[in-house]
């Protein structure tokens, strides 16, 4: 039995990388060691087949190994949830009960971009209308706009989903400025996660309740740290953290995958590299993550 968070904690995952063996194929052994090794941390679980986990480079077969093997691996001390990307609530569906069934115990499903031509009749509401009722685990939402600073829906909108029964949590996008309006739109049920390392703070300010971020692979324990100190007024120190983290989230944010790998290779997990055709780290950028670790405490 997995251990998912009351609402009233401060929740903290992360997307968890995919290693892979010389053969260019996902190594679950290794996956699973990584898994162990992150029990010893504060993260409060996984998140499998997300940007981080590179969702877009695995096949159908692979996601669902990787999150059974993840399942296993965390021994119901933790809980996973499963990334969803598709415009089609039926598929959508489909995929949560696949996943459901080899050991999420959630699923992320990203908004889709409706055009607001097709809103009316074959709108986001309806999309997460079908999907939410019938899933058979809880729902996280997550705001990720294929071009980062646009928008895929509206605040009255996430209103109303952050309203059905079955939804837990409702991850902001990187557009900062437009997420603020948010909080006052969410449903009290629902928690409000933050999605970026350099958003913590900011993130926490708002209200943010949680976080789902790749920095979390890193430093579970300072990101948590971050906004509970916010929530607590503190936010003096809070920002002295948050100034350290800048540099290394900068690197990650700019080098994605490479750079979540290198870091966690460099912190003694067996991240791996990219799958091809992505590239790793240069020996360069490599030690400029790891002096951008040192400077946060993290190294």
């Amino acid at each position: 039995m997995s251990i998912i968070p009351s609402r009233e904690s401060i929740t903290v995952v992360a997307p968890t990388p995919t290693p892979f063996n010389e053969d260019d194929n996902p190594a679950y052994e290794l996956l699973a060691e990584n898994v162990q090794k992150w029990l010893g941390t504060g993260l409060s679980g996984f998140v499998v087949g997300s940007y981080g986990g590179e969702e877009f480079h695995l096949s159908n077969e692979e996601k669902i190994q990787t999150i059974q093997t993840v399942a296993e691996a965390h021994k119901g001390q933790r809980f996973v949830i499963a990334g969803i990307d598709t415009p089609s609530p039926t598929v959508a569906l489909d995929l949560a009960e696949k996943y459901a069934s080899v050991g999420a115990d959630m699923v992320r499903v990203r908004i889709p971009n409706v055009p607001k031509d097709e809103r009316q009749e074959n709108g986001i509401l309806n999309y997460f209308d079908k999907l939410v009722n019938k899933s058979p685990v809880p729902v996280i939402i997550i705001h990720q706009p294929k071009q980062p600073m646009s928008v895929d829906t509206t605040p009255e909108e996430i209103g109303q989903i952050s309203s059905m029964d079955n939804v837990y949590a409702y991850i902001i996008s990187l557009n900062y400025r437009w997420e603020t309006q948010i909080p006052s739109y969410l449903h009290e049920s629902t928690q409000l996660w933050t999605c970026n390392g350099s958003l913590l703070l900011p993130g926490a300010m708002i209200g943010a309740e949680g976080a789902c971020l790749f920095f979390a692979n890193w430093a579970p324990d300072l990101c948590r740290e971050i906004i509970k100190l916010a929530r607590e007024g503190d936010i003096d120190e809070a920002n002295e953290i948050q100034t350290r983290l800048i540099s290394s989230d900068f690197i990650g944010m700019d080098k994605g995958v490479a750079a979540l790998k290198a870091g966690l290779n460099l912190l003694g997990y067996r991240a791996t590299v990219p799958r091809k055709p992505t590239q790793p780290l240069s020996e360069p950028e490599t030690i400029e993550l790891k002096r951008a670790f040192q400077r946060a405490g993290i190294l």
